[in-house]
């Protein structure tokens, strides 16, 4: 790459890094921040929590998460028990039937790890890249859930989720590029980022884009007429534009 060139890409990085730091203030002025935690989980808790969410509306997965809890008491007890139970406890949630033996698997596979104790308290030591290496190893966890697990929980650590509210919010904001898919838009909007930003800081940014997602940049017929970042919206601009 040419130093022209390279400049270029530069000043388009610096760009939108400017826009995804404008778009941080005026949504946490519209929402609110800082913004409470919506739970206090454990990590372990928060990842099966997380798994059951695929998908799933939040209620349903609640319901599901519940459910399991109730009726095994405790993570050995989900992992040792015959799948159609714990199929049965999960129902509310889509997908019962492929979550199950994957609570399962992801179960077994953190005890073999460490040596049979099912616990995820020691990632609390650990640097989020690294930890979420770890995580991501396990069968079925993702970027989304791997962040999830450390951002949500307890362990409030500076890991930024994406879903698929914030996911969209960012396409139509050119923060990434509409072919970029949840999965790889994580380290793209994480990089956008201050490094030094605090875990509250990094969940106000995802709470915040994902309440915008749900509350006014709808799927279909977004309200771009009342949107907070419309002047900075590219694809709002386009649509309010008269013909």
């Amino acid at each position: 790459m040419g130093r022209q060139t390279q400049e270029h890409a530069g000043a388009v990085a610096g760009d939108v890094r400017e826009r995804a730091m404008a778009v941080h203030e005026r949504l946490c002025a519209e929402y609110g921040c800082p913004i409470p935690y919506f739970h206090e989980l454990d990590p372990l808790s928060e990842l099966i929590s997380s798994l059951l969410s695929h998908r799933t509306r939040n209620a349903d997965s609640g319901r599901a998460f519940k459910q399991l809890r109730a009726r095994f008491g405790t993570w050995e007890a989900v992992r040792d028990a015959p799948t159609a139970e714990v199929e049965e406890a999960v129902s509310p949630c889509t997908w019962p039937e492929q979550k199950a033996p994957r609570i399962q698997q992801v179960l077994r596979a953190i005890a073999e790890r460490r040596d049979g104790e099912l616990s995820l308290d020691f990632l609390a030591d650990w640097p989020v890249p690294e930890a979420r290496d770890w995580l991501e190893e396990l069968p079925g966890v993702g970027p989304k859930t791997s962040a999830a697990t450390l951002l949500f929980s307890r362990l409030h650590k500076p890991a930024l989720p994406v879903d698929s509210h914030h996911h969209r919010v960012a396409v139509r904001l050119a923060l990434i590029p509409a072919s970029v898919s949840v999965g790889p838009s994580h380290a793209i909007l994480e990089a956008q980022l201050p490094a030094d930003w605090s875990a509250q800081q990094v969940y106000d940014n995802h709470e915040a884009l994902m309440l915008h997602g749900q509350r006014c940049c709808f799927a279909r017929n977004p309200a771009c007429a009342r949107c907070v970042v419309l002047d900075l919206c590219p694809y709002g601009q386009a649509r309010v534009a008269p013909a």
